[in-house]
């Protein structure tokens, strides 16, 4: 689990008051972990927000504008992108950034779509930070008045906290995740851009509210722009290529 981010320590939540009562060495002595802990985090993220800077400057001087897609496991995000780049018909040319923590499965697919992908696997981390990103990107090597799409490993949690360098922040929540997610999940609604709700074919087969979420991310983040489509009968999907195209313009 993720080191710098604290998903993997059992006293990350607030909720671990319990856990300090003891006025003994013990509690001073899991106090001062705590506040070493803050610090490192503290520290991590003002690291990976300097090169989060190099990678925006980096994306400007190519006219390059960058997004940051993100949502849990299997949210289909990979699909989403294999039919956008199918829809581009040359009108813009995208690249794509895979994040996994293993193998190219995904990188592959987006080539067979006809894209330029890079594969980034983390290994046990569980998020994508700036300076994997900025590595990779050189690697990639978009052309200019492109769009790059950095698709972040499965997560709703780690990704909302590092900065990429991107220029904007998307969050895919399907059909068949509960309506709830962005009350669930708020810091990753409240960070992004963007939300996509998928999966809308499969609507009449799941007990999913679409008003009902896409009123509560608004209650969490009121300027939050929605897009409701599906990747697979292709319903929506043109307006949000029309906005994903745009977007290249805009570099």
């Amino acid at each position: 689990m993720c080191a710098t981010c604290g998903c993997g320590d059992t006293h990350h939540h607030h909720e671990t008051s319990e856990h300090h009562h003891d006025h003994g060495p013990h509690g001073l002595h899991d106090h001062a972990a705590e506040v070493r802990r803050i610090r490192l985090e503290r520290d991590v993220l003002e690291k990976n927000d300097r090169f989060a800077q190099e990678n925006r400057a980096w994306l400007l001087r190519r006219k390059v504008v960058a997004i940051n897609l993100m949502s849990a496991p299997g949210s289909g995000k990979t699909t989403l992108l294999e039919s956008v780049l199918r829809a581009a018909g040359g009108r813009v040319q995208i690249s794509v950034l895979e994040g996994d923590q293993e193998t190219e499965r995904d990188a592959e697919r987006i080539r067979k779509a006809g894209g330029r992908a890079v594969q980034i696997n983390t290994g046990t981390g569980c998020h994508l930070d700036a300076h994997a990103v900025g590595h990779a990107l050189t690697l990639l090597d978009p052309p200019p008045r492109s769009v790059v799409v950095v698709e972040n490993v499965g997560n709703l949690v780690c990704p909302a906290l590092f900065d990429l360098g991107e220029h904007t922040k998307m969050t895919l929540i399907s059909v068949t995740e509960g309506d709830d997610k962005p009350l669930k999940y708020p810091h990753m609604f409240r960070a992004s851009d963007v939300m996509v709700v998928t999966k809308i074919d499969l609507l009449p087969h799941v007990d999913f509210d679409v008003d009902a979420c896409v009123a509560r991310a608004r209650e969490v983040s009121p300027d939050l722009k929605v897009f409701t489509l599906s990747a697979r009968s292709g319903q929506g999907l043109a307006g949000f290529c029309d906005f994903l195209f745009t977007r290249s313009a805009e570099a």
